[in-house]
């Protein structure tokens, strides 16, 4: 379906309260500073927008995608023929609950990891530099530094293919190592419930604050990049195979393997999308060849690109 076949008047009815923004560069909605024009690019005010507008478009079969603050994501120069449904601040409402707090999809989680602190609650402290958005975080089990959203989550309110909204809780909602039943089976989170412990509140500043600065000294947070590029084999550090096979400072075109940290591949300023999707494969081509381990991107892909991936067979 090419973007001028939309549906967008019936997209604006449904976002009364919400936007609607046709050929939205993406690259304004990625870490990456990457990325072509979304066709359709729609902001709903609120979970009931959120849930009318998915319900619309699945029972429709129109392409669409969900994103929050886009720091997983390359989108192709390119761009996406088809909606993307942006969880953004109108999606990011917060309350407290007795041990910790409810949350929206949109809600950023390093946000959410401040107001723990404030509160003397413990738990989230892992979260406080990762720059993705609460409802990305559900579906991927972001973690860090030891700590992981199924250490506190407990439960998501999501909406399905069918356009039905449902809770899921506990095991239901099947929390791995970057991956989860939302991922596995395509659900959308709308916000979700976490639970935390009593704590202190200067500890977990203090925590926090550790926590930054070791990220400072081992990550390349002046340059744009999507975080991890690769998931951690078992058995692995992704960073330490890159820097094995010999591949700190390897560039193609304005993406580059970061000499500070190997597991992070960094926009210069000039990338293309093709760039670094290519400069991944290289990564993966090399890495198997010195290793035999085969490396799977953490990176998501939204778009049409030329380069081929090497695949993870299942």
């Amino acid at each position: 379906m090419s973007g001028n076949r939309l549906p967008v008047r019936e997209l604006t009815g449904i976002l009364k309260a919400g936007g609607i923004f046709l050929e939205e560069p993406m690259a304004r909605h990625t870490s990456f500073r990457i990325g072509g024009p979304a066709a359709v690019f729609a902001e709903p005010a609120g979970e009931e927008e959120a849930a009318a507008l998915l319900a619309f478009l699945c029972g429709e079969k129109i392409p669409h995608i969900v994103v929050g603050n886009g720091s997983n994501l390359l989108v192709s120069d390119e761009g996406y023929d088809g909606v993307v449904v942006h969880f953004g601040k109108n999606m990011g409402l917060l309350a407290e609950t007795d041990d910790g707090f409810r949350a929206g999809a949109g809600f950023m989680l390093s946000a959410l990891s401040r107001a723990a602190q404030v509160r003397g609650l413990a738990g989230l402290a892992f979260a406080s530099g990762i720059p993705g958005s609460f409802g990305g975080a559900c579906i991927m089990n972001a973690g860090a530094y030891g700590g992981e959203m199924k250490d506190v989550l407990t439960c998501v309110s999501v909406i399905g293919s069918d356009g039905n909204v449902r809770e899921l809780a506990g095991e239901e909602m099947a929390l791995s190592y970057r991956n989860s039943r939302m991922k596995k089976e395509g659900y959308t989170v709308l916000s979700g419930t976490v639970r935390l412990t009593a704590g202190d509140a200067e500890e977990i500043a203090k925590e926090m604050e550790e926590l930054a600065e070791k990220r400072r000294e081992k990550q390349p947070l002046s340059l744009p990049s999507a975080g991890s590029t690769f998931k951690r084999p078992e058995g692995y550090f992704a960073g330490k195979l890159i820097s094995d096979a010999a591949l700190k400072g390897a560039r193609i075109g304005g993406a580059s393997v970061s000499t500070l940290h190997a597991g992070f591949i960094v926009n210069d300023g000039e990338a293309s999308a093709e760039d670094v999707r290519s400069l991944i494969a290289m990564v993966q081509a090399r890495v198997f060849e010195m290793s035999g381990v085969l490396l799977e991107p953490e990176v998501e892909f939204l778009g049409n690109f030329r380069t081929p991936l090497m695949e993870i067979r299942k």
